[in-house]
């Protein structure tokens, strides 16, 4: 099972900006303008939250100014909290003359305890040159549906931070040929390329929640040549089993090492003998298997050097830079193997101090990551991928459903805590792997 690791060191600093100014009615008139201005363009998501303080303090400048050439009327203060990158915004409160006061997103209504839709508009499509589907139909899709439909329009608008964005498709039944052609005939006909997990081997997770894959070896090769000749020519961006290495390298004592290590190598090779795929071994979380040097001889008997990569933090809560770090410890010792990192629910990194289980099972307050894009800024880093689907359980723990099924709960906690859209940490994350992987441990 994977391991925890120790608490990250946070992407952004936790600021707070205040503004008070006593002044004359011309000055409080000033002053709560700005603060009011700066307040209605951050609510409508014209200006972002940098930009909103230094509206604030030009305002608290203003007051200042003028109080000082002129006699004190009557007393204003203007007071605003902005917090943190990618924190939803905070309550903001101003009082004085004439001044109206508010606690929060749904003050006038009280029906909400966070911002109102407007405070979070759905994302941005995503730019017209990345190549990845986004399915109008998800679980998210349908579900911001139906929370819009009922009247839970601030729910809706959080719900639609995910069902914006492409995600991967998990296929893991018998006959994976029907969804596999579905997808990708999809994703063509709309120019893009789906994300799909082939996640069948046998004595698939070890166990554990996820249990099951294919009966035999046999019956798995079947499986993967049925998957492979559905992609046709469509091409796809395949990650293959996840855990699957790295659970073996862990000790999992109900595979054989050398059999499951031989039908990775298969599916590696039939995908990637597909036209326009991108294949991608998986290897596991920084956390899991921290000396990297240990996955070496394991991927390569897995088909690595006939993949375009690995894939890693998958299903899991490593941060961006400490996922591109290993990555690049594990590019040292494979010859410059590049990497794929599911930035799907890492946007908070791991729960601190969990362990065991309690790490990896629908740890709370955790948050979305980087949009999935190929905008790394890593030589070897090609994407970030949501390749866990948000909202879809990671087991029967902390009340939630069987793995894999959707959590519309989990979901919204989710998109609650998301942290700034534009991947600012998604290029720090691959400069910083980048900068770490020159003091990597090699394989002894």
């Amino acid at each position: 099972m994977p391991r925890s690791a120790p608490p990250p060191r946070p992407r952004g600093t936790h600021r707070s900006i205040a503004a008070t100014a006593t002044a004359t009615a011309t000055a409080t008139a000033v002053a709560l303008g700005v603060v009011a201005t700066a307040v209605a363009a951050l609510a409508a998501g014209t200006v972002r939250r940098g930009a909103t303080a230094a509206l604030v303090r030009r305002g608290a400048t203003a007051a200042l100014l003028l109080g000082l050439c002129c006699a004190a009327v009557a007393p204003a203060t203007a007071t605003a909290t902005v917090t943190g990158a990618g924190v939803p915004p905070a309550l903001t409160t101003v009082t004085g003359a004439g001044a109206s006061t508010a606690t929060g997103a749904g003050a006038a209504t009280g029906a909400s305890s966070y911002p109102p839709p407007s405070a979070y508009p759905p994302p941005s499509a995503p730019p017209a040159d990345e190549p990845f589907w986004t399915d109008p139909d998800s679980a998210a899709a349908r579900q911001a549906a139906e929370w819009r439909a009922a009247g839970r329009s601030a729910d809706a608008a959080l719900m639609e931070r995910i069902a914006g964005r492409p995600q991967a498709e998990w296929i893991y039944g018998p006959d994976p040929a029907p969804t596999v052609r579905a997808r990708t005939t999809a994703a063509a006909r709309a120019g893009r390329l789906a994300v799909l997990v082939a996640y069948y081997v046998p004595s698939r997770d070890c166990g554990q929640y996820s249990h099951g894959g294919a009966p035999s070896a046999a019956d798995y090769r079947a499986w993967v040549d049925a998957f492979a000749a559905a992609l046709d020519d469509r091409g796809a961006y395949i990650v293959v089993e996840p855990d699957a290495v790295a659970q073996v390298v862990a000790g999992c004592t109900e595979v054989t090492a050398a059999e499951r290590y031989a039908l990775l190598a298969y599916a590696v090779d039939r995908f990637k003998s597909r036209a326009h795929t991108r294949v991608y071994l998986d290897a596991g979380n920084s956390a899991w298997i921290p000396e990297a040097w240990r996955l070496v001889d394991a991927l390569k008997a897995s088909g690595m050097r006939r993949a375009d990569g690995v894939s890693l933090n998958v299903s899991n809560f490593q941060t961006d830079q400490a996922s591109s770090r290993y990555g690049e410890w594990l590019s040292k010792d494979l010859g410059g193997i590049h990497y794929v990192i599911d930035s799907s629910r890492n946007g908070n990194g791991p729960l601190p101090a969990a362990t065991g289980t309690d790490a990896w099972c629908n740890p709370p307050g955790r948050a979305l990551g980087t949009p999935p894009t190929t905008r790394t800024g890593g030589d070897r880093l090609d994407a970030y991928l949501w390749i866990k689907r948000p909202g879809e359980s990671d087991g029967t723990c902390r009340g939630g459903p069987a793995a894999g099924q959707w959590w519309p709960e989990y979901a919204l906690e989710l998109a609650r805590n998301i942290r700034d859209e534009v991947p600012d940490g998604a290029r720090d994350g691959a400069r910083d792997g980048a900068r770490g992987a020159r003091n990597a441990p090699s394989s002894p």
